[in-house]
């Protein structure tokens, strides 16, 4: 069993409120928790209106479709949400 977990902080320029936050940052769970091996949190920066932290947990038998699903979910990220990822990082156990 290997289990990756994928942490990326995204800044959100010019949000005035949480309404607006969700609104923009929403959908994650919908997107990416369908998927039996993916578990998805906002992490860190839950009152911060310019920024959202989100953790992704993937488990799977093989390590390498553990990378490459974590891959898919920051490539989706990066084309989906209305807002630019400043940090990546990326721990298999």
């Amino acid at each position: 069993m290997h289990i990756g977990i994928l942490t990326l902080r995204i800044s959100l320029p010019g949000c005035t409120s949480l309404k607006e936050k969700r609104q923009r940052m929403g959908g994650l769970h919908a997107r990416f928790g369908r998927n039996p091996a993916v578990s998805v949190c906002e992490s860190g920066d839950q009152e911060r209106l310019e920024s959202s932290e989100w953790s992704f947990v993937v488990v799977g038998a093989v390590r390498s479709k553990v990378e490459s699903l974590c891959s898919e979910i920051e490539d989706k990220m990066q084309r989906t949400v209305d807002g630019r990822i400043m940090e990546t990082s990326r721990e298999f156990l």
